[in-house]
């Protein structure tokens, strides 16, 4: 299933849902059983619709290790897949690479850093919230602009 697939599964699931139901949508995206038996670096390229430099990047940054068969070709397990997923949708919602590795190093950590992971996440949830009002706005003014020169508004 690729990233555009995902994101339509979801925002077809947000559009039915309140926002209570959210974090069971999140966990929807990547069932257990699609990925069963680890899969290759361009499989997962695929899947979450980035490109394997990006996978080989993330890889370089710290912010996933990877197993090796005995080609050394990359095998990523369902753990690996979840937190790519996690990793990419952090970064296309703007978080920065100096606190996506934080962050990991936090999880890597282990659970005594829960805290400081939450307000890692609390504070990007703030900033992207920022985002949205901001494009809302942005399309406000847009769908004036185009009512202004007799266009219809909201299609």
């Amino acid at each position: 299933m690729a990233t555009v697939d995902l994101m339509d599964k979801a925002l077809a699931a947000l559009a039915q849902a309140d926002v209570s139901m959210t974090i069971d949508i999140v966990h929807g995206l990547i069932e257990p059983g699609e990925v069963t038996e680890p899969i290759g670096i361009s499989e997962v390229a695929q899947l979450l619709g980035v490109s394997a430099h990006t996978l080989r990047y993330y890889e370089r940054c710290g912010l996933i290790e990877v197993e090796r068969d005995a080609h050394d070709h990359r095998l990523y397990d369902a753990a690996a897949v979840r937190r790519l997923v996690f990793l990419t949708r952090m970064r296309l919602s703007g978080m920065p690479m100096r606190d996506l590795q934080h962050y990991v190093e936090l999880v890597d950590q282990g659970d005594d850093t829960v805290p400081e992971r939450l307000d890692i996440l609390v504070e990007h949830r703030d900033t992207i919230r920022r985002q949205m009002l901001e494009l809302q706005l942005s399309l406000v003014a847009t769908e004036y602009k185009i009512a202004t020169y007799g266009g219809a508004a909201g299609e």
